[in-house]
């Protein structure tokens, strides 16, 4: 082998362990550059877009109707690349509006626009999007939006992901009251995990939406892992008659301070079926008097269980389901740092520490500790553990 060709081997091996980009990928540095690279997807191009850091404002949203659409920074550093539109006043509606199947954005900022960041038209089977380590800001209307047509309900947005994001308004508090984290119609299979939501509150006209809602027939939704501060509502299955299909919602934290606004429930299944609610953490210190609320005839089968909270599990409008191993009497104290959202066990609370009951595919807590440590399943989103451990929570903290 010649030296020539000893080099040319040495620069592609390191290419390929550093994870740099294939020569095919698509690299910009301006919004303009952004826009035509999605154009020239649509038509056939190559499909992966990789951004230099930077800042790029569009004048008009991104339509996506190519199947298998990356759109990715190429640092991974997602404060370092901003894609936004003109403001939650402006004429940009949306960053990303997908049609196409196999969409995914990682690794960015999205902010700033008057509809919502990413909508997936599930109406067109936008399926098995992925949206990773993104930072979601300041959208006039829900920041991930699913869509559907009632008359088609055999379409629909399939097996989505989001995880590892942070959706939050950076002024504490939303612009109205119609908007809300992930809000999904009509969705099947999705997963959304180790997600933080912020201020998604209402200044006015009634209560937000919920930081994670899917509803109008959606079905195996899996929410866990999402810490969930200071939003008037967290999280829903089912929105009024408009329902939800089994599921789960498993070891969560919810958080809400002594602002009273619009503050509401922390979890909700309302028309839910055979839905499961089990090892969340959920700590008010505003007024509303219930932390999970279970409502309507259509909400049957239900689990509500190994759930710790400092307000009361209410049956409403005539539900029905199991309702066991919950502590309702959580004091601040028992906590690292409920201000913070920080929902750890401070120490090892007698009531709370291996009195959970065991349930088929509950194997770790919050932070991916497996349970049990002890001689029984905890209750709550925490799985005391006697050495330091809130990694994940740090990371979700952007700490």
């Amino acid at each position: 082998m010649t030296s020539r060709t000893m080099l040319v081997f040495w620069v592609f091996f390191s290419t390929c362990l550093s994870g740099a980009p294939a020569g095919a990928d698509v690299i910009v540095t301006t919004a303009v550059e952004l826009s035509e690279a999605i154009i020239q997807a649509n038509a056939g191009g190559d499909p992966t877009i990789l951004l230099r850091d930077g800042a790029y404002t569009l004048s008009d949203a991104l339509w996506v109707e190519a199947p298998g659409v990356t759109v990715r920074s190429l640092s991974a550093n997602r404060a370092a690349v901003i894609i936004e539109g003109q403001g939650m006043a402006g004429d940009v509606t949306h960053v990303f509006n997908v049609a196409g199947a196999n969409f995914m954005v990682r690794d960015v900022t999205l902010r700033r626009v008057s509809q919502h960041a990413v909508q997936l038209q599930g109406q067109l089977n936008a399926d098995a999007p992925i949206i990773r380590n993104v930072v979601i800001q300041d959208t006039f209307e829900q920041m991930v939006k699913v869509a559907y047509d009632s008359a088609h309900p055999e379409a629909g947005s399939d097996n989505g992901i989001v995880e590892d994001c942070l959706f939050e308004y950076t002024a504490g508090i939303g612009p109205q009251y119609y908007i809300g984290g992930v809000d999904a119609h009509n969705a099947r299979n999705w997963i959304i995990r180790r997600n933080t939501f912020r201020g998604i509150r209402s200044p006015g006209d009634g209560y937000a939406d919920p930081a994670i809602n899917f509803w109008s027939n959606s079905q195996d939704t899996l929410v866990e892992k999402n810490l969930i501060i200071n939003c008037d509502r967290g999280i829903s299955f089912g929105l009024g008659r408009r329902g939800h299909v089994r599921g789960i919602i498993r070891n969560n934290m919810i958080y809400h301070d002594t602002s009273e606004g619009f503050a509401d429930v922390g979890i909700s299944l309302q028309t839910a079926s055979d839905a499961q609610v089990y090892n969340n953490t959920v700590f008010f210190e505003h007024s509303y008097p219930n932390a999970i609320e279970y409502r309507f005839r259509g909400t049957t089968g239900a689990l509500i269980a190994n759930n710790l909270t400092n307000r009361a599990i209410a049956l409403r409008d005539g539900a029905s389901g199991t309702v066991s191993h919950n502590v309702t009497g959580a004091l601040a104290g028992w906590f690292v740092n409920p201000a913070a959202g920080n929902l750890h066990l401070k120490s090892p609370v007698p009531t709370v520490v291996d009195q959970g009951m065991p349930i088929p595919g509950l194997t770790d807590d919050f932070d991916g500790h497996t349970r049990p440590q002890g001689r029984g399943i905890d209750i709550g989103a925490d799985e005391f553990r006697t050495s330091a451990a809130p990694a994940v929570l740090l990371l979700l903290l952007g700490e």
